[in-house]
Order: C-alpha cells, then sequence, then structure tokens
C-alpha cells in the first residue's frame, strides 16, 4: 500500500489585512484501503492542522502524534522563507500521520485530508451530528471534483 501526501501551493488570502492567513493545497494519492477516496485535494491553514494534531493526540492514547513546524512570530528571514519552511513542517508531519496506522484509524483525519469541511462541521459529522456520513462526506467531494477544480486553477 503507497500512500503520497503532499503539501504544496502556499497562498495568502486575505493579503494586507489585519487577518491574513497562508492556506496550504493538501493532496493525496493512494491505493490504501484505510482511504475511502484515492485522490483528493484540499486546502488547509495551520491553525486547522494544530486542532487535527490535538484532536489526533486526545485519540490516540499513548501513541506519539508526531509536532507540527512552531508558530514563530519573531521568525528571522524573509515571509517566503518563513511559509517554505512551514510547508516542508506540514508535509513532514502528514507523512509521519498517515504512516501510522492507529492515527490512520482517526475519521477526523480522513475529514481533513478528503473533504472541505470546516472544523465544526468535521466535529459535527464525526459525533454523528452532520447530515452526512464521514464516507458520504468524502465522497460527496470526491464526486463534486472541488479537488480536481482546485488542482486545475493552479496550473499555470
Amino acid at each position: 500500500e503507497l500512500t503520497t501526501v503532499r503539501v504544496q501551493d502556499p497562498r495568502v488570502q486575505n493579503e494586507g489585512s489585519w487577518n491574513s492567513y497562508v492556506d496550504y493545497k493538501i493532496f493525496l494519492h493512494t491505493n490504501s484501503k484505510a482511504f475511502t477516496a484515492k485522490t483528493s485535494c484540499v486546502r488547509r491553514r495551520y491553525r486547522e492542522f494544530v486542532w487535527l494534531r490535538r484532536q489526533l493526540q486526545k485519540n490516540a492514547g499513548l501513541v506519539p502524534v508526531p509536532e507540527l513546524p512552531g508558530k514563530s512570530t519573531f521568525f528571522v528571514g524573509s515571509t517566503d522563507e518563513f511559509i517554505e519552511k512551514r510547508r516542508q513542517g506540514l508535509q513532514q508531519f502528514l507523512e509521519k500521520v498517515v504512516q501510522n496506522v492507529v492515527l490512520l484509524s482517526d475519521s477526523r483525519l480522513h475529514l481533513f485530508l478528503q473533504s472541505q469541511l470546516s472544523v465544526p462541521e468535521i466535529e459535527a459529522c464525526v459525533q454523528g451530528q452532520g447530515s452526512q456520513t464521514v464516507t458520504e462526506a468524502i465522497l460527496h467531494y470526491a464526486m463534486s471534483n472541488c479537488g480536481w477544480v482546485q488542482e486545475e486553477e493552479s496550473r499555470p
């Protein structure tokens, strides 16, 4: 079984405003039976990764969850350099997470990687309070081609 996960194409949203942030494209390609969709593409921001890590930590028991890159506000160097270092760190985090059988069993991880649901929507879905099951939410997103629209938009 092979799972490739890539964190790429960082984009600054709301540039120049006080609430600007960077989101990253997460591209997943796998033949693993653990995943509902074999390919997906979503955009997530750093604070969603922080939420995911917290949830994985809560549910993993004694299994160590990989670290995220730091949230340094005193970074020395260019913004581009910081964003690239963070992108690399987020990719390493996800690569380690998808290799861990215990972490891979967490449905929050699957919704994070394979749906465009927000954090509160992921929570509702996992707790059975959403309008769809976890599998339905992932398949709905996969069938909507949203992931591929994003993939196409970023090509020159």
